[in-house]
């Protein structure tokens, strides 16, 4: 019988290292690693961070798709969603005859199209448990690319809903990841789950544990999309355990688990804590090397940041948010947003949702410092181009450089 799950890699690496090199590789990156991470011309300096774009994680990924393509060259092949949040990688893959099965309005897969005789890539983001089901009882071939750190959450969670905890999740529930861990409660009859975006929904939270916030039809109406079908807050707020999407910004995940435990501290007593309350920390250690490396490069004196990512990658966004806190910020979808002849930029303000355009943004006279990074699913090629029309913005010929 023809196996049908794979989570391991077909040993396929050296078979496709030459396309992975040739897609996504920089030598301007290169050079700037050479260099210390710095690149001063003329009056211009940029400054990279240490740890930036791909992770072990995304690299899996893409390399198992790639390798997907070359295991099964003669078979149909569909891929759930993005394999990563960055639209010139699922380019690539679809330029490969690899078809995208897109989400509905409601956010759902139609998997119609999908037969027993077809491959299915699972992306880096995982797939609902229900998701999961469909597809596996289809029979058709499944290659699992889903990131370890998601997993090790996906057993967190499954851990609470087994021992009667509700799981709190920070996190934005529309995200794929965030669908896909609130999902796994399922596993367990009872389970059931409440996704919290931010510290203010969190403190929402804790009010209602304190019984000084919104009353129970309202905090239904305010959270239904975000919490599981069968959640009451009055059943469910007693038992909780934290977890959070591994993207989300490190500081914010650790301090509501301490807001949440302490309201629970506040009004059941410091006993009730220690046995209805769970926290841990599963932000994923690449992104916590990338937020790490993004504050000590903040550290040093910059006019400027430029973040690169797609405008719906999580890591890319907390990236930026915490850059926007210390100096002015630009989060460019690709090098694309900045306009070399015109001097403009567009991207993404921190905490808005609409593209803006913005003039002048290196016009100040010199000598200048701009830093830079990359959200995790940014391939170096797309942080090459970038620093050239950073250069090239400034009137320096980038082919000069090296």
């Amino acid at each position: 019988m023809e196996q049908t799950y794979f989570r391991k890699g077909f040993g396929l690496k050296d078979a496709i290292q030459g396309a992975l090199t040739d897609d996504y590789h920089s030598a301007v990156v290169d050079e700037l690693r050479a260099r210390g991470y710095q690149l001063t011309v003329d009056d211009l300096t940029v400054r990279l961070a240490q740890e930036f774009g791909f992770c072990y994680g995304v690299d899996r990924a893409v390399e198992y798709a790639y390798e997907t393509r070359t295991k099964f060259p003669g078979r149909r092949i569909f891929l759930v969603g993005e394999i990563i949040h960055n639209p010139h990688v699922n380019q690539k893959l679809a330029a490969m005859g690899i078809v995208i099965i897109a989400r509905s309005a409601a956010g759902e897969f139609d998997f119609g199209a999908v037969g027993a005789a077809d491959v299915v890539i699972l992306p880096a983001f995982g797939v609902t448990k229900e998701a999961f089901d469909r597809l596996r009882a289809v029979g058709c071939v499944l290659v699992d690319t889903t990131c370890g750190s998601v997993l090790n959450v996906w057993k967190r969670v499954e851990s609470y809903a087994r021992d009667g905890f509700t799981s709190l999740i920070h996190g934005k529930y529309y995200h794929e990841e965030t669908r896909a861990t609130a999902s796994q409660v399922a596993k367990h009859p009872g389970g059931t789950y409440l996704v919290v975006r931010n510290m203010a929904e969190a403190r929402d939270v804790c009010d209602y544990i304190e019984g000084t916030g919104l009353s129970r039809d309202a905090f239904l109406d305010k959270y239904r999309r975000q919490a599981g079908p069968t959640f009451d807050p009055d059943l469910h707020l007693q038992r909780l355990g934290v977890a959070n999407q591994t993207t989300m910004l490190a500081r914010e995940s650790l301090a509501i688990g301490e807001e949440v435990g302490l309201a629970m501290e506040r009004r059941f007593g410091t006993d009730h804590r220690a046995t209805h309350f769970r926290t841990f920390d599963t932000i994923c250690s690449a992104t916590q090397d990338r937020q790490d490396a993004v504050n000590a490069l903040l550290r040093e004196p910059l006019d400027v940041m430029l973040v690169v990512g797609g405008y719906n990658s999580s890591n890319t966004i907390s990236l930026a948010a915490l850059c926007a806190e210390r100096v002015t910020t630009y989060h460019v979808s690709d090098a694309a947003c900045l306009d070399t002849e015109r001097g403009t930029i567009r991207h993404v303000p921190s905490g808005a949702t609409d593209e803006i355009e913005t003039a002048g943004w290196l016009s100040a006279p010199g000598p200048l410092r701009v830093g830079l990074t990359a959200g995790a699913s940014t391939p170096n090629n797309k942080i090459g181009e970038a620093v050239a029309r950073v250069l090239a913005t400034r009137g320096i010929d980038p082919a000069t450089v090296g």
